[in-house]
C-alpha cells in the first residue's frame, strides 16, 4: 500500500473512534474523548489531547463518573495512555457522617 494511503486510512480510524466515544476527559473547560478505557487507566489520541497531569474529571456524556488524579504512562502510537494515581467514583449526594435509618419519613406534612 502507498504510505499516504496507509496515512489516510489511519486518519480515518481514528476519526471513527472518537466518533464513537461515549467517554470524555474534562480538564478545566476541555473535553477529550476517551478512546480505551480500564480500571488502571485510559488512553486518548495523542494528536488531539495535551501531555495531562494532575486532577481530571471523567464524563459519561452528560452524566459525572469519577473524579480522578492521573499521571502520563506511556506513548503506544497513536495514543497516549494515562494511569490513575487515585479514580475516586462521583456521587450526586453529599456524603453524611451520620446512618441514615431505613424506616425513616422521606418528609413531614404540616399539622392544620
Amino acid at each position: 500500500m502507498p504510505k499516504e494511503l496507509q496515512d489516510e486510512l489511519a486518519q480515518a480510524q481514528r476519526r471513527d473512534r472518537r466518533k464513537r466515544a461515549t467517554r470524555f476527559v474534562h480538564v478545566g473547560d476541555e473535553a477529550f474523548a476517551i478512546l480505551e478505557y480500564s480500571d488502571h487507566g485510559f488512553a486518548v489520541d495523542s494528536e488531539e489531547a495535551p501531555r495531562l497531569r494532575g486532577l481530571i474529571d471523567i464524563f459519561d456524556g452528560p452524566r459525572h463518573l469519577y473524579q480522578a488524579l492521573i499521571v502520563a504512562s506511556e506513548e503506544d502510537g497513536d495514543l497516549m495512555r494515562y494511569e490513575f494515581k487515585r479514580n475516586t467514583a462521583a456521587s450526586a449526594t453529599a456524603p453524611v457522617d451520620f446512618e441514615r435509618s431505613a424506616t425513616a419519613p422521606a418528609g413531614l406534612l404540616p399539622s392544620s
